[in-house]
């Protein structure tokens, strides 16, 4: 049997007939940048989360990098995020002229720890950003109220938790804004890069979409100087005949996590993820802890099954950041699972077939 990790073709085929006749309509009436298809998505995914704005932009890096110039980040200030994450959360402050400050993870939920957070703050902190990882909020209330002790503003990174709950509220409304990737194999894809900005600031919605548009609301009439960061027009018409579907496929991935849950529990060199009280977790990702990692990847993918690590390297350790001269004893918990973290293959997709055989070939290996 074969298990890939994640199975885009197998979406695609279950709403081929939406997809195939949205990219015609765009093909249709060669309506490439700008315009109804992106004004659609924008206001459907607004009103699916309940908030005024949505800002589509060209991936999700950008929308944290637009975030922060709009909120007047740059040359002198720090912003906070967490260690264990892509990259595109930390250097989109390096982007904007400031300084990252990285927090180490929480050792049962594997997001910022939020006990550490107040230690990393100093006069120069202008901004806040914690990364929803793998589907899960992290503990907003902390957050926020330390947040709002120092008047420092909060911008939610929901790549991987499109639709999440933190008490019954949805990631990307907590803060003053929330960046969303629509990367092809996020909750939410497109067919290429993608990505949008959610806020219910008025002020700081106008200064993105301008920002984001070479500074004008109407061609040439340029009221700031600007990037080109659009979202593509065939891209939002793929993502508005997805998004009648990403609540059903949410509860197919925790049906599918609640599975694994059941049929890996009694192995014991085998962590399954904790889920946060008060959330919904929405399983971008199936991350689990485990014992000789390197060797049992190997010998799951001897067997077809597909896994991945996110992420091999916490971002402190990366040659990118040498130059602030971190040691693992700054991240301790960052630093002891990198070498045990391991996703497994997760979509809405994947079969209970599929599960079996994967924790069945997990039991062998640790048996051997």
């Amino acid at each position: 049997m074969t298990v890939p990790f994640v199975d885009l073709k197998a979406q695609y085929q279950s709403i081929k007939e939406d997809i195939d006749k949205s990219i015609a309509s765009v093909i249709e009436e060669t309506a490439f940048v700008g315009g109804k298809y992106v004004t659609a998505f924008e206001e459907s995914f607004a009103a699916m989360y309940g908030v005024k704005h949505c800002i589509g932009v060209a991936n999700g890096t950008d929308s944290l990098y637009i975030l922060m110039k709009m909120l007047g980040i740059g040359a002198g200030d720090e912003v906070i995020t967490v260690a264990n994450s892509w990259i595109s959360s930390s250097e989109t402050i390096t982007q904007t002229g400031a300084k990252p400050v990285f927090v180490d993870m929480d050792p049962e939920y594997y997001s910022i720890d939020e006990k550490q957070l107040e230690d990393k703050i100093t006069a120069n902190t202008k901004a806040i950003i914690p990364v929803h990882l793998q589907g899960q909020m992290c503990e907003m209330d902390t957050i926020l109220a330390i947040a709002e002790k120092h008047n420092i503003p909060v911008i939610e990174d929901c790549a991987q938790s499109h639709f999440s709950l933190y008490k019954g509220k949805k990631a990307g409304t907590m803060g003053i804004a929330g960046s969303f990737s629509f990367y092809p194999g996020k909750n939410l894809g497109a067919y290429g890069d993608a990505g949008a900005i959610i806020t219910n600031d008025d002020t700081l919605a106008e200064r993105c979409r301008l920002y984001s548009r070479h500074g004008a609301a109407i061609k040439h009439k340029h009221v700031m100087e600007g990037i080109n960061s659009r979202l593509d027009s065939l891209q939002a018409a793929i993502l508005s005949a997805k998004l009648p579907n990403i609540l059903k496929w949410t509860e197919q991935r925790q049906a599918n996590a609640k599975y694994y849950d059941s049929i890996l529990a009694g192995i014991t060199q085998v962590i399954t993820p904790k889920v946060r009280p008060e959330t919904s977790h929405t399983y971008h990702l199936y991350v689990v802890r485990v014992e000789r990692r390197d060797g049992l990847i190997a010998f799951l993918k001897e067997r077809g099954i597909e896994t991945a690590i996110h992420y091999p390297t916490p971002l402190p350790f990366l040659p990118a950041y040498a130059y602030l001269g971190h040691q693992r004893h700054h991240f301790p918990v960052s630093h002891e699972y990198m070498n045990q973290i391991l996703s497994l293959p997760m979509y809405p997709e994947l079969t209970k077939e599929m599960m079996d055989y994967t924790a069945a070939s997990i039991k062998e290996f640790y048996a051997r």
